[in-house]
């Protein structure tokens, strides 16, 4: 009896489905388009065994197209509350895999809070498996720390520091107590130092130091490990910094201490509604 009550809901549920939310998902009106994709997000959360399967989230994927900004949102907002949930990732992978592209496409969108929450979702699919994003794939968002829009590069740097910097080899308490040279912040700041030559973007170490502020304030505060990279002699066996990496370390350094005494973003950077031109 219980399974054929269950059966009957789930043939109601259907019906329900295919005969509203099938047609209202593309109404003419953004808003009861929105409102559908937010409710199949949380039928799927609430049910994934009947709901999260490609049948359904199909039309999450197709909608990310939608003309409409807010809509497009409501897609990323759903998507959140799924790729959150670690149990559910395996059923995810099939979407991952063919909506990935929108998804990175999507962190350049016309609107800033379409594109923040584009990269806060390509973080949490990093996070589920560090295998399904690209080395391109990541370098599109990589560049993003240096957007003028500081919400977008926040959320960036979140990602730059997920990817890059989240990961210590040795985690014992020995280790983790050292300082300067030998603390485990010193690879760290090599990593910093080297991503930031490598953008070519080297006037604004500014913009790269706002944008991880939020997520990596204890290394970037840590100017005793910078001071000791500059000034002391290197470990056996480890390659002593080149005057071009010293340079690029001095202004990093000194953006950091601009940023910890003045504590606000530096000039050009706002949080501006509408993205200009490229």
């Amino acid at each position: 009896q219980l399974q054929e009550n269950q059966d009957e809901i789930e043939n109601m549920m259907n019906a329900i489905f295919k005969g509203v939310f099938v047609h209202r998902y593309r109404d003419a009106i953004a808003e009861i388009r929105a409102i559908c994709i937010e409710e199949i997000g949380i039928w799927m959360k609430m049910y994934s065994d009947a709901f999260l399967n490609d049948s359904y989230l199909k039309y999450v994927g197709w909608t990310m197209h939608d003309k409409q900004g807010e809509v497009r949102l409501k897609c990323l907002t759903a998507l959140q509350g799924l790729y959150y949930n670690k149990e559910l990732n395996s059923k995810l992978e099939l979407f991952t895999s063919r909506f990935k592209d929108r998804i990175v496409s999507m962190t350049l969108d016309k609107e800033y809070d379409v594109a923040v929450q584009a990269i806060k979702l390509l973080t949490l699919v990093l996070q589920s498996s560090e295998e399904v994003l690209t080395a391109e794939d990541c370098e599109n968002v990589y560049h993003l720390v240096y957007s003028a829009h500081r919400p977008v590069a926040v959320a960036a740097g979140e990602f730059l520091y997920k990817k890059l910097f989240s990961r210590r080899d040795a985690e014992d308490d020995g280790i983790m107590k050292r300082r300067g040279r030998q603390s485990p912040n010193a690879n760290l700041v090599k990593t910093l130092v080297f991503f930031f030559l490598e953008s070519e973007l080297h006037e604004h170490a500014a913009y790269l130091v706002d944008s991880m502020w939020d997520c990596a304030t204890d290394l970037l505060k840590d100017w005793e490990c910078m001071n000791s990279l500059l000034l002391e002699e290197p470990l056996n066996g480890e390659e002593p910094l080149t005057d071009r990496q010293e340079s690029a370390l001095i202004e990093i350094m000194l953006c950091t201490i601009r940023q910890a005494a003045e504590c606000h973003p530096p000039v050009g950077r706002g949080t501006g509604k509408r993205v200009g031109s490229k």
